[in-house]
């Protein structure tokens, strides 16, 4: 999947691309209509939480949204996919039966 990552006022490194780009690959297996992506990174300066991880993703005909707040990327990257895994799953749902009726 064609994923564009944004990191606002850092730079993120390769390492966190790559974790990233294999996190939201591993979605495919879920729906392998999945178009492309979207992510926004962000550092907060309020509480221990302060990592933000925006994921949109372009299905056909639908656009599935998913930010997470954690204390790294990783687990926030890990929150969002979840959350995203379980959007994909009701759209899937929801495009099958269309089908069918």
């Amino acid at each position: 999947m064609k994923l564009q990552v944004h990191s606002i006022h850092f730079d993120a490194d390769r390492k966190l691309i790559n974790f990233i780009q294999k996190k939201l690959d591993k979605l495919d297996t879920f729906y392998d209509r999945l178009v492309d992506g979207e992510v926004f990174l962000r550092l907060n300066n309020e509480g221990t939480e302060n990592k933000t991880v925006e994921i949109k993703l372009r299905v056909p005909g639908n656009m599935l949204f998913a930010t997470e707040k954690a204390k790294s990327f990783e687990a926030a990257t890990g929150l969002a996919t979840d959350a995203l895994r379980m959007q994909l799953d009701k759209f899937k749902t929801r495009v099958r039966n269309n089908r069918l009726s």
